[in-house]
Order: structure tokens, then sequence, then C-alpha cells
């Protein structure tokens, strides 16, 4: 049965990444409150958040102090306009995210969500490139199955056809290079002992196309939205080393993966690289406010600071860059890793949760693969455990396991056949265990009923 709130969102609310016709069998959840790791319908019923709410939510929902610092800036600055203009959060956030990011990354601008962010690196690197009198590197190299955000600029970098391929009349005229897949790896290497010989195939592009290429982008460590696709730290340090060689830039989507998601606070971290440009949003406010920030270097921004007639300066704004409101959370945020030494307590849960999912699916008969970075973890599900077969998108597997664990109180939002753990880290290990086992069961239920031929 429909309820009224239900029928009153469908009458007039548009969702997102949504067939709306979905909704007319399995309408919007509707969610009055959460605390911690949980959500609350309308009816009561509790939900274990296991995405973080489109992974924005690093520290529970309802944080008593990420709340309670945002009421104390509500009543005394809620926004300006930050042209011309400035106030101490911002000021603040931008001294921590300096102090904390990989050393040399000391300029930072804000913006107001992943998408944006990427915009603004894209811009930032090719105007670069202009001034310095290099005006014909006005493309751009990106990995296949790469996902950046869905304004223009950022699925003209993005590889995932699902959500880019219908708008490529519209998009820019990117280089794309085979991306790392050490699931289905061609040279048959192990993430283990990877000596990275995929970076080949962004060296050959780079051969070719150098002379006019910006900047190469990259989602650190996993591409998240293709499937959680993994990949080795060293791949990383090998793509910096090609960027210098070949001058171009460096851009590094931190969006998704930033933030202690990685098992360290930024995934660059763990190649010991510096990107040229670092785009950072999500977990920033942890889950309260739209955000994202691009950090960048001194050797950039002075490419930029010049007398104003030269026409030098970035002329690239949003309504609510740098809001107040948005900056005192996030420093919140911040403190609150300093405070509670999440980073530390966080290997500890991820070492527990990849022990307990290892042990739980990967016997499956369906479950080619458990994998897991810090504390993001994912079960590829497919048809042939031999070879790697996967399941026919039109099945839309991944979303009828995703119904059944709802029914369960759980909430998994899958990419295509991979299921994905991603929960705020102030889940307790029994909650990791809950977490695994009602996913456990939504999966047996679902391949219990389907009629399928292994």
């Amino acid at each position: 049965m429909i309820s009224h709130l239900q029928r009153r969102d469908l009458k007039h609310v548009w969702h997102p990444c949504s067939q709306m016709k979905d909704y007319e069998e399995f309408p919007p959840i509707v969610i009055k409150t959460g605390k911690g790791i949980y959500l609350y319908d309308e009816n009561g019923k509790q939900y274990i958040d296991a995405v973080s709410s489109w992974w924005v939510n690093l520290f529970g929902h309802a944080n008593e102090r990420i709340s309670s610092a945002l009421s104390q800036q509500a009543f005394q600055l809620e926004h300006v306009i930050f042209a011309n203009f400035t106030h101490e959060p911002g000021i603040l956030l931008a001294e921590k995210l300096a102090a904390l990011t990989p050393e040399g990354l000391t300029k930072v601008f804000f913006a107001d969500n992943g998408s944006s962010a990427i915009e603004v690196a894209l811009k930032m690197s090719f105007q670069y490139h202009a001034q310095k009198n290099k005006s014909n590197k006005k493309r751009f190299l990106a990995l296949t199955d790469a996902y950046h955000g869905e304004t223009l600029g950022a699925l003209s970098v993005g590889g995932v056809g699902l959500y880019n391929e219908v708008f490529q009349p519209l998009l820019l005229d990117t280089v794309r290079a085979q991306g790392p897949d050490c699931f289905r790896c061609p040279f048959n290497e192990r993430p283990e002992s990877c000596s990275t010989p995929c970076i080949s195939f962004v060296e050959e592009k780079l051969k070719q196309h150098h002379e006019e290429i910006s900047a190469i982008i990259i989602e650190p460590l996993i591409q998240a939205a293709a499937g959680m696709k993994m990949y080795p730290s060293a791949y990383l340090k090998d793509l910096k080393e090609l960027c210098l060689k070949y001058d171009v830039h460096l851009i590094a989507d931190e969006v998704a993966v930033g933030f202690g998601r990685t098992g360290t606070m930024f995934a660059c971290e763990q190649a010991g690289i510096i990107p040229d440009f670092m785009c950072l949003s999500k977990g920033l406010t942890g889950g309260y406010l739209p955000m994202s920030v691009v950090l960048t270097t001194d050797e950039v921004y002075q490419a930029f600071y010049d007398d104003y007639e030269t026409m030098k300066a970035f002329l690239h704004s949003h309504s609510y860059t740098g809001n107040p409101l948005a900056c005192r959370v996030a420093l919140e945020v911040l403190r609150i890793f300093e405070d509670e030494q999440y980073i530390k307590i966080n290997q500890e849960k991820s070492a527990y949760m990849r022990e307990l999912a290892v042990q739980t699916f990967s016997h499956l008969p369906y479950v080619g693969e458990y994998r897991q970075t810090g504390m993001v973890g994912a079960i590829e599900l497919v048809k042939d455990k031999a070879t790697k077969e996967p399941f026919p998108s039109a099945e839309r597997v991944g979303y009828k396991i995703y119904q059944i664990a709802l029914e369960k109180g759980l909430l998994l939002r899958p990419l295509g056949n991979i299921l994905y753990f991603m929960p705020p880290y102030v889940i307790t290990k029994e909650e990791i265990k809950t977490m695994i086992e009602l996913t456990n069961e939504a999966v047996q239920e679902y391949f219990s009923k389907a009629v399928l031929e292994y």
C-alpha cells in the first residue's frame, strides 16, 4: 500500500539516477529520521545505511558534534559572497586541508559538489597551459570505466556508457586509455604482486597525444561507480612519473575515496605522490551539506597571478562558494578525525570486515570475487565463476537483491552486478557482522528463487 507521502512524492519529484517507471511497483521509501548507521522510515522501520547515503556520511546520521557545530554557525553567519569577502570558517578549513593533503597542495578553491570540482580542475589545467603558451594542450586523458560526475565536462572524461553515452554529441574530445582491471586482468597479474604492465596502455596514448593533452584524470585506488574496481598503488606512482615525463598535469579525483575510505586519509598517500590537482567532496562535510574543494600547487596558482588587465584570473564562481555553514561542518569533521583517531580505528574494523566477508561470500558459486580497500568492500556477482562471465544487465540481479535487502532492513545500492559496503565509520563490529549476514541472506534468497545454470 502506497502512503500519502509517497503519493505526493511521485506526483512532483523526479529522483536522481532512477527510471521513474520502476517507482510504480517500488515506490520511494520515506525516511523520517536517522541516527548513527541507521535510517528510519515513516512507519518506524529501521535500515542499516551500508552505503553511507551515496558515500557521504562518515560519522553517522544526526551526529551530535556536527549538528551542534552547524547550529552554532547558523546563528552567526549563514552565507556571504566569497569574492572580495572571506570568513573564519573558510580560512581555517583551507589551512587544515593544505596541512592534511600531500605536501605542495597549498591553494584551495571552493566549489559546490564533486562534479563542479572536476570542472574547476579541468578548466584550471587548460587555462594554466594556455597562459604558459601551450594553447595546443586542450584535451584530457581519462581511463576506461572512469566516473567523474554528471556535468558535461565531468561526463566527457567519464568512461561509463550508462551515464554519458546519450550525451556523446555534446562532450569534449577525450583521449581514452585502457584502465586497470585487476579482476579480469589481461596480463594475468595478481594485485598483491602486480608490476602494473597495464600502465603501458596510458603511455601508448601519451606518446601519441602528449603535446595536446593538458591533464590525466584518475580516481585513485578505486574506480567507484564502475563497480568498485580496485587496483594497486604502484599504478598511481607509475602514472605520476608518466605525467612528469610527458609534461601533463595529474588530476586526482578523490571525491569518493578521500577522507579515510581507502585506509589512509587520502588515497594518493599510499603511492606517495603529489597530484597537480586534488578534488575533494562527499565525506568533506560528513554527509551534512554540499561542498567541494580543489587543491593545487603554488606553481599553478602563479600562472594566474598578474595584473587585472592581463585577464589571467580564474573567473569561475558558484553562488554558494565557500559557504560558511558547510565550512564549519567540514572543520568539525576534520576535528573528529583528529580527536577520535578514526584512521587507526578503521584499520581494525576493515580487517574484521574483510575476514568475515571473505568467509561468508568467497565460496558461493555466483560470487566471482570479494575485494576490499580500506573501508570499501565489493562483491562481484558472476554468471560463471570459472570464466568470470557477468550476468546480463537486463536481468538486474543487483537491483533485485537490493530490493530483498531493503525488506530485511539493509540499504545496499548496487552498481550493476556489484554489491558493495561503504558504511559510516561509526559502525561497530557487531553491526558489520549484521550487515554481512543480511547481505548473505538477501543474496541466498535471490539465487534460491532464480532459475540459473552454472
